[in-house]
């Protein structure tokens, strides 16, 4: 039982460091910009950080991991990575510059797309910079329950508040997957996965995870080609669109 205790005892003590804090901390420096690191996360997009220091790095890699469903979807097959849409391909790597006294956030891809904004967002005293970097509306709903928490100093409700964010994506992805079964052969039930995709605001990820999980699955993968262009339609600036 010593031994037992001996043990478990180190992992313990670093538990809260290494499984709270960093949500805090990496709140605290990006602000509202918290949008841009969970649709990385969920989107499986590459984050890169530099001109940070060690911890800063490693409470980075620890948000996006926490806040993404690696585990839980499957990975894109090299085909379905190599037939991307250009606007998918060109933010496919997030970059994260914190050289300066406020972090600098950039997409890595050549272009821009309508998903893009360019903001600066007020944080505390100081501005942070946003260059072509993606979210989505469903991201940006988050925004507030973590600026709330963090300004509350409330590291547990802000790694929960991570989860339920988490809990979110996951229900969401369930219902698309069961809309675009029942699609397969129901004309209303494809209707229901646009409404659904309309409405949910995550629309983008849920719909390149779905095409993981269906990439070998013909009339699954002609359902999700319709709900991609249903959204590519949708999207604002899409000439036709109502705004």
């Amino acid at each position: 039982m010593q031994n037992l205790e001996s043990e478990v005892r180190p992992y313990l003590s670093l538990w809260y460091e290494e499984s709270v804090m960093h949500v805090h901390r990496v709140v605290q420096l990006v602000q509202a910009n918290v949008a841009y690191l969970l649709h990385a996360a969920l989107s499986q997009t590459h984050v890169e950080v530099v001109g940070a220091d060690e911890r800063t790095r490693i409470d980075m890699a620890r948000f996006v991991k926490a806040a993404s469903l690696q585990g839980l979807v499957q990975e894109e097959p090299a085909p379905v990575q190599l037939c991307r849409t250009s606007s998918e391909r060109s933010h496919a790597h997030l970059l994260i510059d914190c050289s300066a006294s406020t972090p600098t956030f950039t997409n890595a891809g050549s272009c821009t797309t309508r998903h893009t904004q360019q903001r600066r967002v007020r944080a505390k005293a100081a501005y942070v910079h946003v260059s072509s970097v993606v979210s989505n509306r469903f991201c940006d709903d988050w925004i507030q329950a973590f600026l709330n928490a963090a300004e509350c100093f409330n590291p547990f409700l802000l790694r929960q508040i991570l989860e339920n964010f988490k809990l979110k994506a996951i229900q969401d992805m369930n219902n698309l997957k069961r809309f675009i079964r029942q699609a397969e052969t129901s004309h209303y039930a494809l209707f229901r996965c646009c409404l659904f995709l309309r409405g949910c605001g995550n629309g983008d990820v849920l719909l390149r995870n779905a095409r993981a999980e269906h990439s070998g699955l013909a009339e699954a993968c002609a359902i999700i080609r319709v709900l991609q262009e249903f959204l590519t339609e949708q999207a604002p600036g899409t000439p036709g669109t109502s705004q």
